[in-house]
């Protein structure tokens, strides 16, 4: 590891000042559980980091304004064991209480869960987060099988890392960034984006800015109907080849709305419009769930040696509407 430069602000203004204007200057350190190992392994090589595990208020959950806020340093075992969240929205208490292991769980915190970089070995051996050769794709020659099979039409092939990202999608969360310029709020879903250059992040957040809460709406209707569904190699600690979150907002026995958002085969945790259009204003049933099911896939466009992720994607947004047609908020 390289030498750095420490500081350990203790207020979001101090942490923002202390950042830099580009990405080699400083990175920030919540849980450690990625940016040690980033460092470690020469992927990163800030100047300075900026440790913000003492900036007060960061890490709690609490009701404001009839929304849920989430801290970007709340840990992931303390969100899991919330009893408002496991009451509210349980698809996201499952999410969380499912990823990684318990040791990480009690370490890793939202915020950086959400901040996360890709798990691509192109990207973690050192060729970059597009992994791009003399003007050619690695990844497209190359081993590709946990690559992306949506959104992968530009250089990005890598797929989103984070398991929780989708459940908060599907609730409609919110996220809150402070910067130099005060603070602004995106939705979830915007926060996260496909890179078109090597220059370019996978998030939508500047060198100098900072995660500081996740929001979850309270005031409108919350979905009826929820779930998510993981397809792995193995049941514990083990990054999914497939995953879909799914939020149904029901009218009896029809789809009045519905979120689909699809995790682990995308650069971005992808909502699936086509499979919503196959669900909204019918009646929840196998028919509609199967419809829904191939819809997702419509668009996908495997690689080379990935194309067992479109069956598998199905099968994960099938089995998901399935369980949330069992029981309310399951």
């Amino acid at each position: 590891m390289r030498q750095f430069e420490y500081a350990a602000p203790k207020s979001t203004q101090q942490a923002v000042t202390l950042l830099g204007a580009n990405w080699s200057q400083a990175q920030i350190l919540a849980g450690g559980t990625d940016l040690l190992g980033l460092m470690k392994d020469d992927i990163e090589t800030p100047k300075r980091v900026v440790n913000i595990k003492d900036v007060g208020g960061l890490d709690r959950v609490r009701t404001e304004q009839d929304r849920l806020a989430i801290g970007a340093l709340a840990r992931l075992s303390e969100v899991a064991d919330s009893a408002e969240i496991r009451k509210r929205y349980p698809m996201l208490a499952f999410a969380v209480d499912d990823a990684a292991s318990p040791q990480i769980r009690n370490m890793a915190t939202m915020g950086g869960n959400l901040c996360q970089r890709p798990r691509c070995w192109y990207f973690r051996s050192g060729f970059g987060l597009l992994a791009m050769q003399d003007g050619k794709s690695m990844v497209e020659a190359g081993d590709n099988r946990n690559h992306a099979i949506i959104g992968n039409e530009g250089p990005a092939k890598f797929v989103s890392p984070s398991t929780i990202a989708p459940a908060l999608i599907a609730y409609n969360a919110e996220v809150t960034i402070a910067g130099p310029k005060g603070a602004r709020s995106i939705p979830l879903a915007k926060f996260f984006r496909i890179p078109q250059s090597q220059n370019e992040r996978e998030h939508d957040l500047q060198p100098n800015e900072i995660v500081t809460e996740i929001l979850l709406p309270g005031k409108m209707p919350l979905p009826t109907h929820t779930a998510q569904y993981e397809i792995r190699q193995k049941a514990a600690f083990d990054w999914p080849m497939a995953l879909a979150s799914v939020a149904l907002w029901m009218d009896g026995r029809t789809v009045r709305k519905a979120n689909v958002i699809l995790g682990a085969v995308a650069p971005i945790p992808w909502v699936s419009k086509e499979a919503a259009a196959e669900l909204e204003g019918k009646p929840l049933n196998q028919k509609t769930i199967e419809a829904a099911a191939k819809a997702a896939v419509s668009i996908a466009k495997p690689l080379s040696k990935n194309g067992y992720k479109v069956q598998l994607i199905q099968v994960a947004v099938k089995r998901a509407l399935l369980q949330a047609a069992e029981g309310a908020r399951a």
